[in-house]
């Protein structure tokens, strides 16, 4: 059976790649910071689908806890043949305001750990001549945000280099980037979208962002940027003046 790794898998779009990777026969490595919510997403795909979990509890800024996660994508024994670089969160964005030393982190976990986790992935898909990697980046890469924006820009950019590259050896790279999408981090604030200052019919559902995700990368493009009226936007926000492309970016949390 194929193996997928998944990182911020314990909830939101991680833990909705989880389910349809484990529905389409994928056993799963699922990584995040906390273990009991791992273990319910890994009970579920394994009770319902009949696959195999295994946890890795890692905080991915943190490098001595990333080196278990290299360590498993390299692995020969049980190769990984899906990568899915989820994990990430979002600060205020006021840079001047915010803590540098959090700002670090924040990249790290976007950008640095993306890169160390396609590396080691890389080298055995390479050799086989099979591999998926997706990126989970957000349509803040085309839209001035913040170093939000700035890391998740960075991830579409490698995702379209490294996909031109390691395509014709068989080894895909897709970066996914979403809008503003219904997820469990918005239940738990308690807040509707209408009290995020988004309009309704901007708002996806994370089964229909993964299902286009992952109809996209196996399709094999380099990004994907899940519903139509998204397809849109990003290509209207770079034709906009930069002062009103980041007043644009200031909306929704």
């Amino acid at each position: 059976m194929p193996v997928a790794l998944i990182t911020g898998a314990s909830s939101g779009l991680g833990a909705e790649f989880a389910r349809q990777l484990a529905a389409r026969g994928a056993d799963l490595v699922l990584v995040a910071r906390t273990r009991s919510a791992l273990e319910r997403v890994a009970a579920e795909a394994g009770e319902r689908y009949g696959v195999h979990c295994d946890i890795i509890v890692a905080d991915l800024s943190d490098p001595e806890q990333i080196a278990a996660v290299v360590e498993r994508l390299a692995s020969p024994e049980r190769p990984v043949d899906v990568l899915v670089n989820n994990a990430g969160y979002g600060l205020p964005l006021a840079f001047e305001r915010n803590d540098i030393d959090d700002e670090v982190r924040h990249l790290r976990v976007h950008d640095e750990a993306t890169m160390r986790l396609m590396h080691a992935a890389l080298g055995p898909m390479l050799a086989r001549g099979s591999g998926r990697i997706i990126n989970v980046a957000s349509v803040a890469a085309f839209i001035p945000r913040s170093t939000y924006g700035a890391v998740k820009a960075w991830m579409v950019s490698f995702s379209r280099w490294a996909n031109a590259v390691y395509a014709p050896r068989g080894v895909t790279v897709t970066a996914v980037c979403p809008g503003y999408v219904h997820t469990e981090f918005h239940e738990r604030l308690g807040l509707p979208p209408g009290q995020e200052g988004i309009a309704s019919w901007m708002w996806l559902n994370a089964p229909d962002v993964v299902a286009e995700a992952l109809q996209d990368a196996a399709r094999g493009r380099s990004v994907s940027v899940p519903s139509l009226r998204w397809k849109a936007l990003t290509r209207l926000v770079p034709l906009l003046p930069d002062r009103l492309a980041a007043r644009m970016g200031m909306r929704g949390r």
